[in-house]
């Protein structure tokens, strides 16, 4: 399993957080993955340790993928949660208040973007 925090607009307009994880199927040699996701294009980007982001939301619905450093973000009606490295973000809080983020480590924010296609499928599963 892929830990997995999504975050979505309720209809408060607020942004919401939910722990989960990629849900993946018994694959080929052992493994375990998902089917192809539709994606519209992935970049990289990375923030300097110390980095911080105010309100502010998603500006596509889109998987993150943190490769380096050690983030917490906060929704407005006060929930946090960390992501390090390995774990994934499903932004998909696009519209209302938002979310912040800091770094709370003295590494750089390395992440890989992925903007999906519209009505692309994610394999989020929800933590029981």
């Amino acid at each position: 399993m892929i830990r997995c925090v999504r975050l979505w607009t309720g209809e408060d307009q607020n942004s919401h957080a939910e722990e989960g994880f990629i849900d993946l199927e018994p694959g080929a040699r052992g493994d375990f993955l998902t089917g192809k996701l539709g994606a519209s294009h992935a970049s990289f980007q990375e923030t300097r340790s110390g980095g911080t982001f105010e309100w502010h939301t998603a500006p596509a619905r889109q998987l993150v993928i943190t490769l380096s450093g050690k983030l917490d973000f906060q929704t407005r009606g006060g929930q946090h949660f960390i992501l390090e490295p390995g774990e994934i973000l499903l932004a998909e809080d696009t519209t209302g208040g938002g979310h912040s983020w800091k770094l709370v480590n003295d590494e750089p924010w390395r992440r890989l973007y992925v903007v999906l296609e519209p009505g692309t499928a994610v394999p989020f599963r929800r933590a029981q």
